[in-house]
């Protein structure tokens, strides 16, 4: 069964999602930027969510994690919690 390993950061409009993205791709700490902005639990730890496996989030957020690509940042990802930046830090098949 597939695992991955991801870390995300939760806000509720995709304007502040591509703004934040931008901050993490010219070299903010994606860690910093979770603790500081997003809405999720898991933001207080870098938005680390820790192992999971297929199926285990919701399908939007599934479907990124175990299809894009290792170690970048994607987002904005719609769910019905808000908006999503993911970066998927392992995965094993």
């Amino acid at each position: 069964m597939s695992r991955a390993r991801a870390r995300h950061i939760l806000v509720n409009s995709e304007q502040t999602c591509e703004d934040l993205k931008k901050q993490i791709e010219t070299g903010s700490d994606f860690a910093a930027v979770a603790k500081e902005h997003s809405q999720c639990p898991s933001g207080k730890q870098g938005g680390d969510l820790g192992e999971f496996g297929r199926g285990q989030m919701v399908r939007e957020f599934d479907e990124v994690v175990f299809t894009a690509e290792v170690g970048k940042v994607h987002g904005p990802v719609k769910t019905q919690f808000g908006y999503h930046i993911i970066e998927i830090t392992d995965r094993s098949d």
